[in-house]
């Protein structure tokens, strides 16, 4: 197994892309801490990785308060005596618009995705750089990539990208890595609300993506996985997207622009 006998956190491990994350880590032999403000989701996710023969724990956090995140991590380093991995995934979006976005929404976006990789990491690295061994995996986000909306999200997440480039510059001789994933669409519950209202969205969408469909949860995780793992033992300082080929172009834009749509 990939992350047998490693210790991971993986922050808003209580659904989507985390509980992916979490769930896959557990089977490749990791003790994972599901970390969620959500605590009964969080639960649900270590109940079903212990039931299926893993090691998980589920610890309330709200990333975005320092106490908390000390707390989270103190509490891994008590139950399981160490953390290997971090996977900063915690993260929504609210506001569309610089013009109209109010602060509170605009702040609510930077402290929980920006600040809360920020202070997650801050609680791990004395320990990874003590150890001389650790990796941290962000979630970033296309949208911080390239311009396509929700301004204030999409800024954070751009800050996520270079929040793992310094931390990988810097903190490399003490055997830290820091990697970053930039998934475009993928089918999560934070879909359903939307899905609701607009059943065919996430098809409409599908038509940007090279690949054709937009992404699952596994997929992010298996990339993950990667970084997580000894098979990225040379790899830091990396942002990847994970997202159908949606940021290297698209096809049926440059099809309506030469006429033959």
């Amino acid at each position: 197994m990939r992350l047998a006998e490693r210790v991971a956190i993986v922050t808003g491990g209580g659904s989507g892309i985390g509980r992916a994350i979490a769930d896959r880590f557990a089977r490749e032999g990791a003790s994972v801490v599901v970390a969620d403000i959500a605590t009964d989701n969080a639960r649900a996710v270590a109940n079903e990785i212990n039931d299926a023969g893993g090691q998980a724990r589920a610890i309330e956090a709200d990333v975005r308060d320092s106490s908390s995140v000390e707390s989270m991590v103190s509490e891994t380093i008590d139950t399981f005596g160490k953390v290997d991995i971090l996977v900063n995934n915690a993260g929504a979006a609210k506001g569309d618009d610089i013009t109209t976005i109010d602060e509170e929404t605009w702040d609510f976006n930077v402290n929980l995705v920006l600040k809360g990789a920020y202070l997650c990491a801050r609680a791990v690295l004395p320990h990874m750089i003590e150890r001389r061994t650790g990796s941290i995996v962000n979630i970033s986000s296309v949208n911080g990539m390239t311009g396509l909306g929700e301004e204030a999200y999409g800024a954070a997440k751009a800050g996520v990208g270079n929040l793992t480039q310094n931390m990988a510059v810097k903190y490399g001789q003490y055997g830290v890595r820091a990697n970053c994933i930039c998934p475009g669409t993928v089918r999560t519950p934070v879909w359903e609300p939307r899905l609701k209202e607009n059943p065919d969205i996430l098809d409409r969408l599908s038509n940007w993506y090279p690949l054709g469909r937009v992404g699952r949860p596994d997929e992010i995780a298996s990339a993950a996985l990667y970084f997580a793992s000894d098979e990225a033992s040379w790899t830091t300082g990396v942002i990847m997207p994970v997202d159908g080929g949606l940021t290297a172009g698209t096809y049926r834009m440059s099809k309506e622009l030469l006429g033959d749509a």
